[in-house]
């Protein structure tokens, strides 16, 4: 094992999470902390927006897991997902990656004791956050890439190490909860004596509620995400293939120190019917709709989550078109005028704006789910795909979600896909998109 102190940086106020020189000015040769870029910032400035204040933000998600922790009588929780394992920490390192590659962990005592398992050669990658109490190099990948036929051997040294943890910080209470985890390890953990739980359940539930610096996190990266959209939308040409319009969004919002997006979600003309189809090289002609959904996980980790339809072109777009794109924006405000504080998941289901029977069998996956580092409970299903007693809670203050449509009938020529993000607040909610519908196809022109 290996320990590191923590390493205390002069922390700019007004440029939360950049590394100062001595001088004051910013280094921009910072080699651990990533971050936005001077245009975010600049642009947030004019914005009149607030960039969060990261120390009191990754406290406060630390705080929420313990809380959940205790609420549940764990002894810990040890997270392999690399979401669960940035809300936590605020370590992001190689995030895509690990999502297929599951060597990167942390556990979590009850009372925040915080060890995080990072890959060889990594450990300075998070010596600066101020959370993390031990760095451990290696020993979290037992899958078969990495350890071949002795994953069961790497698993079973893991395990020992969990349980050590579980000693030291749990006393005799045994009950620990894990989020994912491959089969080697289970068994192992399983040998010890060791009562797994449900992490992911405990985590999506620590991630659900937002405090001010995550949802000031949260404007900043939908601030930037609409900039992106509006140079998508300055591109639009006809003439211009689906994917060369997408990639002006991930450039947009790199620059800015975005992430990562998480789908490929824009297409065009025929192929915005069914939805769900994924940018290709057919190009856009004059007339045709172009839908997309953002899914952009933008500065800070958090994501922008909102959908468009556009029309291609100067002239009038047809009458479908409009009734199409009119009938999916009455859906989606219908359903975010419910939201309050104290409904329950239920009843937003039950109580939901009923589509048109010639667009239910196209319906979208959910009504509305939450969003934060990506899409995150809860779901909120349509009366076709409910399941009872899976989502019995209620909306509370801080809660952020999309709201969603998706209008296109079976075999129809074109569909209409519409999204908003919100915030639920102690008197009902507040819209946080305020990217503009297209205005030939919401009849305003």
């Amino acid at each position: 094992m290996t320990s590191f102190s923590i390493v205390n940086r002069k922390i700019d106020p007004t440029r939360r999470g950049r590394a100062l020189k001595p001088d004051g000015s910013i280094d921009d040769n910072d080699r651990v902390e990533i971050g936005p870029t001077n245009l975010a910032f600049a642009e947030w400035s004019a914005q009149g927006l607030t960039p969060p204040d990261l120390d009191r933000m990754r406290k406060a998600r630390l705080d929420r897991v313990v809380q959940q922790l205790r609420q549940r009588d764990y002894a810990g929780v040890l997270c392999f997902d690399p979401l669960n394992i940035r809300y936590a920490t605020d370590s992001s390192n190689m995030q895509i990656w690990i999502m297929h590659n599951t060597s990167r962990a942390i556990f979590v005592s009850a009372d925040g004791h915080v060890v995080l398992w990072d890959l060889r050669g990594c450990s300075q990658l998070s010596r600066h956050l101020p959370l993390i109490n031990e760095i451990r190099e290696g020993g979290a990948g037992f899958y078969y890439f990495v350890a071949g036929d002795e994953g069961e051997a790497i698993a079973k040294d893991f395990a020992g190490q969990v349980d050590e943890l579980l000693r030291r910080f749990g006393g005799e209470n045994r009950r620990l909860a894990v989020d994912k985890i491959e089969i080697l390890g289970l068994r192992a953990l399983d040998a010890l004596g060791i009562e797994v739980c449900n992490g992911m359940q405990l985590m999506e539930h620590a991630r659900a509620v937002k405090g001010i610096d995550e949802i000031n996190a949260m404007r900043c990266s939908i601030a930037t995400c609409e900039i992106a959209v509006a140079k998508m939308r300055d591109r639009l040409r006809p003439g211009i293939a689906e994917t060369e319009l997408w990639s002006v969004l991930h450039a947009e919002n790199i620059a800015r120190g975005g992430e990562w997006i998480e789908t490929r979600l824009l297409t065009s003309g025929p192929r915005t019917n069914p939805w769900l189809q994924e940018a290709g090289p057919r190009r856009i002609n004059t007339g045709d709709l172009v839908a997309f959904d953002t899914d952009v996980v933008g500065p800070y980790g958090m994501c922008a989550d909102f959908s468009r339809t556009w029309y291609c072109g100067d002239s009038r777009p047809s009458d479908e078109q409009r009734r199409l794109h009119a009938i999916a924006y009455e859906h989606m405000m219908a359903n975010m005028a419910m939201l309050k504080p104290g409904i329950s998941f239920t009843e937003l289901t039950e109580r939901s704006h009923r589509l048109p029977a010639e667009f239910v069998e196209q319906r979208y996956g959910v009504m509305m789910h939450g969003i934060g580092l990506c899409d995150e409970y809860p779901a909120i299903l349509y009366p076709e795909d409910f399941i009872p007693g899976a989502f019995d809670y209620v909306l509370e203050p801080g809660m952020t979600l999309c709201v969603e449509s998706y209008i296109g009938t079976v075999g129809g020529h074109e569909g209409v896909k519409l999204e908003e993000q919100v915030l639920i607040k102690e008197n009902g909610v507040e819209n946080l998109t305020n990217c503009p519908f297209d205005p030939a196809l919401m009849g305003t022109t």
